[in-house]
């Protein structure tokens, strides 16, 4: 099982099929907020589930779904 403790900020998050998604910026309970200051992200904060996360390579978290697919379902902040 994943540990948000093993997340730390500016690490890479890729889908399942090596697609760049974006960069964490913090852990937020068992939500990962993405930086907006990445152009995969629109330049805007996003939210993702802890449940999406497959395995953390090195400075990479690996989703367990495809890129579209977590791009089409992340929650967008303020």
């Amino acid at each position: 099982m994943i540990q948000s403790t093993q997340i730390r900020e500016h690490m890479d998050v890729v889908g399942s099929d090596g697609g760049h998604v974006g960069r964490v910026d913090k852990v937020m309970g068992d939500q990962i907020e993405l930086t907006k200051l990445d152009l995969a992200s629109g330049l805007k904060h996003h939210l993702i589930p802890m449940s999406w996360v497959e395995v953390i390579d090195d400075d990479t978290v690996r989703l367990s779904m495809t890129k579209a697919a977590a791009k089409a379902a992340w929650r967008t902040t303020h």
